[in-house]
C-alpha cells in the first residue's frame, strides 16, 4: 500500500506571502489614507456636506473654489515659503550634526563618551513643554521673536537624531575598517568622509524624512514666536478663528498643506528605498 505523498513545495512557495498578508497591508493602507481622502472629499464640497443626512463619499467640484477662499483668508504662499525654508534648514542641520555626533559617539574613543551619551539620551525624557517658557524668554532677549531664526535655531540638532545615528553606525561600520583607513594614513576627517559617510547614507535619508515631516507639521512653537510671520500650520489655524467655521475651507487648507509632503514622498521615496536596500545589502 503506497502512502499518499504530499506535493513538494519549493523555497519560493514557502516564502511567498499569503493572502492575509496582502489583506493586512491593504487594511493598514486604507486606514492610513482614509482621513486624507475624507478631508479631500469635504474640502472639495460645499459647506452643507457635513450636515447632510448621507455624507458624500466622492469628491465634489468645489475644490478650487474652496482653495481660492483659503488664499483670500490667509497669506498662504508666504506661509508656504516660510515652512519650506524652516523645514529645509532644520532637516539639513539635523542630518549633518547628528551624523557627525553619532559617528563620534559610535566609533571614536574619548574621555567621557559614555557619560555624554547618557546625558543626550536623558534629554529625550524631558517633555518639550517644560522648556517653552525659558526658551521663549531667551529668544525674546536675543530679539529673535517674530523671525524664522527663532523657529530654526532651537532645533538645529536633536537628541533623537544623535541617538538614532549612533545606534545605526555602531554596528554598520566595522572597527577594523576604520583602523585600516588610519593605518593607510587617512586623517580623522577623511576617514569619516570616505568610510563613515557612505555607510550612514541610508540612516541619513530616513532621519531627513522624519525631521522634515516633524518640522513641517510643528505648530505650538511657531505659534508662540512667529505669529505675525507664520509658518503654514500657524497660518491655516486662522481659518478657524472666526465665529462661524466653514470646515470645507478648513479641510481644503489641510489638504493643500499635505500636498508638499506627498510630493516629497513621490520624489524621494524611490531613492529612500534604494538607499535603505543598498545599506542592508552592504551590512
Amino acid at each position: 500500500m503506497s502512502a499518499t505523498r504530499k506535493p513538494n513545495r519549493g523555497v519560493g512557495d514557502l516564502s511567498r506571502p499569503r493572502w492575509f498578508v496582502y489583506a493586512l497591508i491593504s487594511a493598514f493602507f486604507i486606514g492610513g489614507t482614509y482621513p486624507l481622502y475624507w478631508s479631500f472629499v469635504i474640502g472639495s464640497s460645499d459647506k452643507s456636506a457635513l450636515t447632510s443626512t448621507w455624507p458624500p463619499l466622492l469628491p465634489g467640484g468645489q475644490f478650487w473654489a474652496n482653495a481660492q477662499e483659503v488664499f483670500a483668508t490667509v497669506d498662504f504662499w508666504k506661509a508656504l515659503a516660510n515652512s519650506i525654508i524652516v523645514s529645509s534648514v532644520i532637516t539639513l542641520s539635523v542630518v549633518i550634526f547628528s551624523t557627525l555626533a553619532g559617528y563620534a559617539f559610535a566609533k571614536l574613543r574619548f574621555r567621557g563618551r559614555d557619560g555624554l551619551m547618557i546625558a543626550v539620551i536623558a534629554t529625550m525624557a524631558v517633555p518639550t513643554q517644560l522648556g517653552i517658557i525659558p526658551l521663549f524668554m531667551l529668544m525674546k532677549q536675543f530679539g529673535w521673536t517674530g523671525t524664522l531664526g527663532a523657529v530654526i535655531v532651537p532645533t538645529l540638532v536633536t537628541a533623537f537624531g544623535v541617538f538614532f545615528m549612533r545606534q545605526y553606525l555602531v554596528d554598520v561600520i566595522p572597527d577594523e575598517l576604520i583602523e585600516a583607513a588610519r593605518v593607510d594614513g587617512a586623517s580623522m576627517v577623511r576617514t569619516f568622509v570616505n568610510v563613515g559617510l557612505p555607510a550612514a547614507r541610508p540612516a541619513m535619508a530616513i532621519l531627513a524624512l522624519f525631521t522634515f515631516m516633524t518640522a513641517w507639521t510643528d505648530y505650538l512653537w511657531p505659534l508662540l514666536v512667529v505669529p505675525q510671520n507664520p509658518t503654514l500650520q500657524v497660518a491655516l489655524s486662522q481659518l478657524q478663528s472666526a465665529r462661524y467655521v466653514d470646515y470645507s475651507v478648513v479641510l481644503n487648507g489641510a489638504v493643500l498643506a499635505t500636498l508638499p509632503l506627498l510630493l516629497l514622498f513621490v520624489v524621494a521615496g524611490k531613492h529612500l528605498v534604494s538607499g535603505i536596500m543598498a545599506g542592508a545589502v552592504k551590512g
